[in-house]
């Protein structure tokens, strides 16, 4: 099975990759799709947009198939970080509400939060255990002026998985709601919105869904289409987009109203074929694979007398793992890695890798060469 996986890669033999919580590579077919759109846009020009705004819509049908959400339910953006401002700028707050959230969170899980306590939204940073969430902690943390509850699915530098419906029970306990930064989940793990009652969801497509930067999904329940203020509104947010003598500010009624202004075609076009190749492949198949590598590469570590740092029980277990080398420095190890063409990396003072659905065994047994001798 990993090896059919391993046929939809372009990736240089050269490497074993082992960072697909940082940057990955393309799958082949977003290659070619990304080539195509290149060479019909310098030798064709315009005249092919229709197939290339069919592809948008493609895409995000496939994103909405990924989380089995409505397609009316996804819109497309840049970024993790524009998804979490739609939320973070675009909702209701009045003084003395506050948002709650772990500690620890990236950069972009914490930022467009804290621009609110200008706006006198307090900002309520939990402090967590090394290297987990504490579920209980968040819950202590809620009260009845909480507004939104924000966290990571999977922490990207210890990479524990926290169960959303533990999160969404929190937050709709207090009467908030819940955003989900996914973007270290997606493309490992199954998830299905109608069965786990998040509210808001971004995801970039450059991690674990194999797709290019700049193009990723953003997710809100239906019914809180009308919540948010829509923000970065232009002319592709209209039910007349492309009739530009109309005036009227007559929004879409779904979430395609927040994509303002051009599509990223070929960016997203590229995600969609990703995404593609990931369904098609079964994302349980993804998971299961995951799951037997990290496995057997915990396993092998700790045999050379490495610390393991992210838990392994069902169900916080995720394709990150970070550890410690003993005696040896955790940017140390990535450049003396990368020196030989092994592509890991290392977040918070500890060496992580993140194998994804094509690490085979060759993979591994460098991995573990490069550690042994580092």
């Amino acid at each position: 099975m990993p090896a059919d996986f391993r046929q939809q890669m372009a990736l240089h033999p050269q490497y074993a990759y082992f960072d697909h919580a940082g940057v990955a590579p393309l799958t082949a077919a977003a290659q070619q799709a990304v080539i195509d759109w290149a060479n019909d846009i310098a030798t064709h020009g315009v005249t092919h947009f229709q197939r290339w705004r069919t592809e948008v819509e493609k895409t995000r049908r496939l994103a909405a198939r990924l989380i089995n959400a409505d397609r009316e339910e996804i819109a497309h953006v840049h970024s993790t970080t524009e998804g979490i401002n739609l939320v973070a700028e675009g909702f209701p707050w009045k003084p003395g509400d506050n948002v709650v959230l772990p500690q620890g969170e990236f950069p972009s899980n914490l930022y467009p939060w804290l621009m609110l306590e200008a706006r006198g939204v307090e900002v309520r940073r939990v402090d967590m255990p090394p290297h987990r969430i504490d579920v209980d902690r968040l819950r202590a943390a809620c009260d009845a002026n909480t507004r939104i509850l924000s966290c990571s699915w999977v922490g990207f530098s210890h990479g524990d998985r926290v169960v959303l419906e533990d999160l969404a029970d929190i937050a709709h306990g207090v009467g908030a709601l819940l955003f989900v930064d996914a973007i270290q989940g997606l493309g490992v793990f199954p998830l299905d919105v109608k069965q786990t009652p998040i509210d808001f969801l971004a995801a970039d497509g450059h991690k674990w869904l194999l797709g290019p930067e700049g193009a990723g999904l953003f997710y809100t329940r239906r019914e809180h289409l009308e919540t948010l203020r829509p923000l970065g509104v232009g002319w592709n947010s209209v039910t007349t987009a492309g009739e530009f003598q109309i005036d009227c500010l007559n929004l879409r009624k779904s979430a395609s109203r927040y994509e303002g202004g051009t599509f990223n075609m070929v960016g997203i076009t590229g995600l969609g074929a990703s995404l593609q190749a990931l369904l098609d492949f079964g994302i349980e198949n993804v998971a299961a694979h995951v799951h037997r590598v990290t496995s057997q590469i915990i396993e092998e570590l700790q045999a050379l007398g490495c610390t393991v740092h992210s838990r392994r029980e069902e169900p916080h277990w995720s394709g990150i793992v970070s550890f410690d080398v003993p005696g040896r420095d955790p940017v140390a190890v990535r450049e003396f890695a990368t020196s030989r063409q092994v592509v890991l990396n290392a977040r918070n003072g500890h060496v992580r890798i993140s194998p994804h659905a094509y690490t085979n065994q060759v993979d591994i047994y460098r991995l573990m060469e490069t550690i042994r001798t580092c």
